[in-house]
Parts: structure tokens; sequence; C-alpha cells
């Protein structure tokens, strides 16, 4: 383990933060909150300097970083992060508590969107806004943003994308790693900027405009008001908003392919034909159960049912109606689409499309065994063959997810909660979505629980993100053997 280096990477990261920490505090000026704008600084130079410090400490050390070594950097450069994001909240006196403010922040950067906060609209603008900006840094990766940089610091960074997106497929788009994280960025820049303009065009102000696209494009949901995207009762910002989750959800590579022309890949890449064909499915369903039950016409029926289905599926977690209200039929196909999550490759959560396709793939194809014992068959994924040691390692994967789901249903369970307030918080931390069921529906919050369950929560959230082996592997006794 080259523990110099981690150091030297952490020290990288506490300066960059202090440099992030710079953007919000522009926003404190420009609305003259010049008690926030203190408050940002206060916090951006001791990170400034802290991150200083490591470096010098370590400096001259080798260059050398192993994948051994990326996990715990990945691991700590998120929790480097959010220790240090949560400290304006304190300060400024937004969210008194460290527990509160630190459990916000992991759920901003880990793009959850699971709130603490009553009242939303009562905080300073240049909170909200740093609120929404953890969502927009987290989504695209901190990882991925730092590994931009690093030729510059003589790190190599595919060891580091590697630990902090571990599914099953971390793609380099050109032959040099950071180049490859430079375009998706790029990508990602776009896409907000164009749903940006949309917005505005819609009748947002550019504040709502920047922060309800931070929240999209990371699939994050933190809104800066109350009633979320259904404060502004807008069938024009609902479409823009449903649209700009979809294409948040679908593998970035897959966008590079179609810059540069290369439609076969968009053509035979199955995940993104079953990702779509979820969301149609879901959202028919839902939108003929509503009509017959909720709303008065099909119109207004569609627009809230496929909304909220890219919402969840997307995980999201935006709102325009309180699902808890709609027909058991609707709320189930909501349940059960915080089961799936987004594409590999894309800033949604959860268990991912392609991890499904696979062993839904596998599984037939041992049915196909079972009637002809001595045939051949090999399933075929993006129309390639499916690698059994990649169908093995989405198996663990899956094994390890409903495992930590099912012990943090019992956690929550343990703080008094019902059975379905704590399966429900279990999947929507796990799976980076937000809101849930029950207690903690799309009109309430995660306020109520206590203090160690938040700290536990935040854990699973970052679990969630980093994809579980990231963060389970730190704790075999094997990691830590010379």
């Amino acid at each position: 383990m080259n523990y110099s280096l981690v150091i030297r990477i952490v020290g990288v990261l506490a300066c960059l933060m202090a440099l992030l920490l710079l953007v919000p505090a522009l926003v404190a000026l420009l609305y003259g909150e010049m008690s926030e704008l203190r408050v940002f600084l206060q916090v951006a130079g001791p990170a400034a300097a802290g991150g200083g410090v490591l470096l010098l400490l370590k400096r001259g050390t080798g260059f050398s970083l192993t994948s051994h070594d990326g996990f715990l950097v990945v691991a700590l450069a998120w929790l480097t992060m959010a220790l240090i994001g949560a400290v304006p909240f304190v300060l400024s006196g937004a969210i008194p508590g460290y527990t509160d403010a630190f459990f916000e922040t992991m759920s901003g950067f880990t793009t959850t969107g699971a709130t603490i906060l009553n009242d939303i609209e009562a905080l300073p603008r240049s909170l909200l806004f740093w609120r929404s900006f953890t969502h927009w840094l987290g989504g695209m990766g901190i990882i991925v943003l730092t590994v931009a940089i690093f030729p510059l610091l003589g790190f190599k960074g595919l060891q580091l994308v590697r630990a902090e997106a571990p599914g099953p497929s971390v793609d380099k788009l050109t032959p040099k790693i950071a180049h490859s994280a430079k375009i998706l960025w790029m990508l990602y820049i776009g896409l907000s900027l164009a749903e940006t303009l949309l917005l505005l065009a819609a009748g947002m102000d550019l504040f709502d405009a920047l922060t309800h696209t931070f929240g999209t494009m990371a699939t994050g949901g933190f809104s800066p008001r109350n009633a979320s995207v259904a404060a502004y009762d807008s069938a024009a910002i609902d479409a823009i908003i449903t649209v700009f989750m979809l294409l948040a959800g679908v593998n970035f590579v897959l966008y590079y392919s179609l810059l540069t022309r290369r439609f076969d890949n968009l053509r035979r890449d199955t995940e993104l034909k079953v990702y779509l064909g979820i969301f149609a499915a879901a959202t028919l369903m839902t939108t003929l159960v509503l009509f017959r039950t909720s709303y008065d016409s099909l119109g207004e029926s569609l627009r809230f049912a496929s909304f909220q289905v890219a919402s969840i599926l997307t995980t999201t977690g935006y709102a325009t109606a309180d699902y808890l209200l709609w027909p058991t039929a609707a709320m189930a196909v909501v349940f059960l689409l915080m089961f799936v999550g987004g594409s590999a490759g894309s800033t949604g959560g959860g268990i991912k499309v392609v991890r499904l396709t696979a062993l839904f793939k596998q599984g037939m194809n041992e049915m196909k065994y079972l009637l002809h014992p001595r045939g051949v068959f090999t399933p075929q994924l993006n129309r390639a063959p499916l690698r059994k040691s990649m169908v093995l390692g989405i198996a663990g994967f899956v094994f390890l997810y409903l495992l930590l789901l099912l012990i943090t249903t019992l956690v929550v369970a343990l703080s008094g909660s019902s059975l379905l307030t704590s399966f429900s918080t279990a999947l929507a931390t796990l799976g980076n979505i937000g809101p849930g069921f029950d207690a903690i529906g799309p009109t309430e919050n995660y306020a109520a629980f206590p203090d160690w369950l938040k700290w536990y929560l935040s854990f699973i959230m970052l679990t969630g993100r980093l994809e579980v082996y990231t963060i389970l592997i730190l704790f075999t006794p094997r990691y830590w053997q010379k």
C-alpha cells in the first residue's frame, strides 16, 4: 500500500474542494449574502491550507498507484469532500447540528436527494446553490473530475476511475484516461447547459434553472422548493425534466458514440433497449391506471406518470405528485422501479439495467440447459458472448446489494420505524433514490431519524454510490494484509 501517495491525493482533493467552495461564495456575493460569503471563505481557506500541508509532507514520493490503493483513495476522497462540504451549513446556522449537515452533504454528493430540511426555501440562496452543486459534482464523479487534472500532478487515474465505478463497463473513450475524463465532463456540461436554457425558456429564473439542472443531470433530486418540481405546476417544465432525467440515465459512452458517428454502438446496445423498454412499459401501465382512477384526461395522466416513472427509474427522486395517494397498482410500479436504476456509465444509481439484463439472460440460458442438457448455449449482450466471469461478478454484486438491503432494513427497524418505512429507507438510500414510502414518502423527509441512524445511512448512501465493492472491500482483513 502506497500510503504516501494516498495522502498526497487526499491533499489534492482538499485543495480542489477549496476551489469548488469559491463557486457558492460567488453566488453569495451576487445575492448580497455577506454572512454566507464569509462562511464559504472561512471553510475554503483551511481546506486549501490543509491540502497544501499534506502535499508538502509527502512530496517527492513515487507515483505508482495500484488498484489496491485505488479503493482507499476513492473512499477517502468522497469522505473528505462530504466532511468539508458539511461545514458551511453548520457555520451559517442553516443546519445547526453537524450530523444533519453531514447527512445532507453526503446525500448531495452521492446524488441520493434524501433531506433532513423541513423548510428548504428558508435557506439563503448561496447555501441552496451549494446543496444542489454537490449533486452536480458527485453525479459524474469526484474522481472522474480529479483525474482530468491528474496528468499535471504525475498521477495515473485509471485505477481510481475503476475503483469509483467498479461496474461491468468502465471503459476508456480514448487511449488516455485523463482525456476520456475530460470528454465525459464536456458531455455532462453540454447536456446541463442545454437543460438550463430550456428551463429558462419554460419560465424558470436562472437560479432555479441551474439548481434543477444540477439535480436532474446528476439524478440527484435536491430542489430549492419545498414542493419540489410540483411547485411550478408547469407541463412544459415537467416534460423538459422528464426528458433530461432519461438522458442522464443513459450510458454516457453512447453519447460519445453518437458524436463520433458510431451508430452501430447504439443499435446493438442491449442495455439501452431494455432501459427504454422498461420506461415505456412502466409509463404505459401507470398512465392507464391513473387515467381510470385519478386524473380526468389521458394527457394529464401521461404527464404525471412519465415524470414519476423517469424520476424513480433513474433514481433522481424529484416529485410532481404524491405517489402515496395513487392507486395500489401505480404505487407497485413505482416500488418495483426502485430495484432497477439507470444504465451503467450513467449518473443513475441502483442495481443498474445491464446487471439485471445479464442475470435475466443467464437465467433463460439455464432453462435451455435443463431442456437440452447436452446443448451448447451462449447468452449474448450487445451481440457479443456474455462472459461467465462477468455473470459471476454481477451475481456477487446483486447478492451483496440484497444482503445490505436486508441488514439496513433491520437497522432502521431498530429505531422504531415501521417495516415499510424501514425497507423503503434501505432501498432509497442504498439505491441513491431519496424518497421512498410511508414515513419517507415524497412529501416527507429524514429529519425524524436519530443521529446514529443518520450516520449509518450516510455510510449506506456512500456504499451504494460507489457500487458496494469499493467500500465493503475495505472491511475485509485480506485488504489490509501485505
